[in-house]
């Protein structure tokens, strides 16, 4: 059935991987009768594909939804919806496979579009903001965040983290979500990935709120908030015009910093730019990543930190031992890391890394095949029910003598686990002048100075 076509509007398909795409069309052309939404497509989070975007977040112009296709439909999509225009809206692409996919879009008949931060940022014009985004999904962004969440709170000041959005669930019920007790976490049947994102934050006291109409949740936030802290997903923009951007590199893939988008852009945004696991990376590669940001942004005071890793018990615990190690998720895979925290810890223990691939099942087992990098290691996915069952199998069926859980979240709440587990922690730990949270003080000194 050919699409019917509204020649007074142009019509459009986003993107997008369940985040970035929804946010781009609630902010750019959800009221603009000039343009149509035909279609958004996904990729990257399984389970997305086949639903639509609820007619009510999509607004009047939208009375029934709009379809979210898989993107591997994407040619068949612009054909079908005679699609004019197609936007890039999700992240951790290198600024290769970017323009493949623009040559897909060209080759089907439709321009192809990157919205910019002007175009897409939300202000708040009534507390700072701080924005903590990366080059890289996995370079340390979130343990930066909780960091700075420490200094602006031992500053005297109330503290509400805006997490990216993962709204994985009902979409409607997700438009304006708040947590600030474990337990709403658990009301609101939040998956690991999330729960990994949130419960760090909760734990330190901070209120968190994520979801997926980004301007009812600035909205409600900053009504509560001395300052607002924005805790970016993967390698992508913030959503909120910073008063101070901060942006972390990560030395262990140096050069990624100029080959990834939109990390690149996040680099040349910076206020303040973050070197993490310097304790991890090679003189070289640390001087690497420095020339590189001296030659994109070079009014970007750099500050240098460690990864500083501890072992829940001590190393004694794992000393010696056959260990599983479970990383976190999407690091290991967009974010193509080799390793994470856990294999650090352990090689540092002298234990032995068990290799889960021979156990694996359903979903687990296709993450495998799909990143192969990977190896021997456990990707914490857990999407859906189905998935946590499936990495609950995988982990128990092994031969392990015990798990060690190098997860922000703790996997012995959300899974029922066999084996005896030993979490890995990791936290920022500057190593150089002039210290992060001076940098702070500064920023938010210079935006209440403009305020009055």
């Amino acid at each position: 059935m050919s699409a019917t076509v509204h020649k007074s509007r142009r019509r459009v398909v986003i993107m997008g991987a369940a985040g970035r795409d929804f946010h781009d069309f609630n902010v750019v052309f959800r009221d603009d009768p000039t343009y149509e939404v035909v279609a958004f497509t996904a990729t990257q989070i399984p389970g997305i594909a086949g639903r639509r975007y609820p007619a009510g977040l999509a607004g009047p112009l939208y009375p029934h939804g709009i379809a979210i296709r898989d993107e591997e439909e994407l040619e068949d999509v612009i054909g079908e919806l005679m699609a004019q225009e197609v936007v890039f809206a999700y992240s951790d692409l290198s600024h290769e496979s970017v323009m493949h996919i623009a040559s897909r879009v060209l080759a089907a008949g439709a321009d192809f579009t990157l919205l910019g931060p002007r175009a897409t940022m939300l202000a708040s014009g009534r507390v700072p903001i701080v924005a903590v985004c990366a080059t890289r999904t996995g370079a340390g962004k979130s343990q930066t965040t909780r960091a700075v969440a420490r200094m602006l709170s031992s500053l005297g000041k109330k503290v509400v983290v805006v997490r990216h959005p993962m709204p994985y669930g009902n979409l409607t019920n997700q438009a304006v979500q708040r947590f600030e007790h474990y337990g709403d976490l658990a009301a609101a049947d939040c998956t690991i990935e999330e729960r990994e994102e949130y419960e760090p934050h909760i734990a330190q006291g901070s209120v968190v709120y994520a979801g997926v109409d980004y301007a009812a949740i600035l909205k409600q936030a900053q009504d509560e908030a001395d300052v607002i802290l924005w805790d970016g997903g993967n390698n992508d923009l913030p959503f909120f015009v910073p008063d101070l951007h901060i942006t972390v590199v990560d030395p262990l893939r140096a050069g990624d910093e100029t080959t990834y988008h939109p990390g690149e852009a996040n680099l040349r945004l910076a206020h303040v730019v973050v070197i993490n696991k310097v304790d991890s990376a090679t003189p070289e590669d640390i001087a690497t990543v420095t020339e590189n940001i001296r030659a994109l942004n070079p009014r970007a005071q750099i500050v240098k930190a460690r990864s500083t890793i501890t072992v829940e018990g001590g190393v004694e615990m794992i000393k010696g031992k056959r260990v599983l190690v479970v990383e976190d998720g999407p690091s290991l895979t967009h974010g193509e890391m080799g390793y994470g925290a856990g294999v650090v810890a352990a090689k540092r223990a002298g234990a032995v890394l068990v290799d889960p691939r021979p156990w694996a099942t359903g979903s687990i087992a296709s993450v495998y095949e799909k990143f192969p990098h990977i190896g021997a290691l456990v990707p914490a996915m857990g999407y859906s029910d189905e998935q946590r069952h499936e990495l609950e199998q995988t982990i128990n069926a092994s031969d392990a003598e015990l798990v060690l859980i190098a997860t922000p979240v703790d996997l012995r709440k959300v899974c029922t686990l066999t084996k005896p587990g030993v979490r890995v922690f990791y936290e920022l730990e500057e190593t150089t002048d002039p210290p992060l949270d001076k940098l702070i003080v500064e920023a938010l000194e210079l935006q209440l100075a403009l305020e009055v």
